[in-house]
């Protein structure tokens, strides 16, 4: 199964053949290229966009960690001082 077959199971070839010549059609054979590259631009941008956020979330809970930590320990040296 394709990607494309994932989020349209019912389409296969011969209908993605009709719409990309309805796309030529449309914008004509010089304007295809620009398109792809906009299309493909978006894209790249919206992976890292999503890769960044998946990092931010990582660096986050890795300092919540670390101050948890701390806290633990000064809660752990405050109640031996005060034995």
């Amino acid at each position: 199964m394709t990607v494309l077959g994932a989020f349209l199971p019912g389409l296969g070839v011969p209908e993605l053949l009709i719409i990309l010549v309805i796309v030529l059609l449309l914008f004509g054979p010089k304007k295809l290229p620009e398109i792809g590259k906009a299309l493909g631009s978006g894209i790249r941008e919206l992976k890292k966009g999503a890769e960044g956020k998946d990092e931010e979330s990582a660096k986050a809970k890795e300092k919540s960690k670390e101050e948890t930590k701390e806290e633990t320990k000064k809660e752990v040296k405050e109640a031996k001082k005060e034995e």
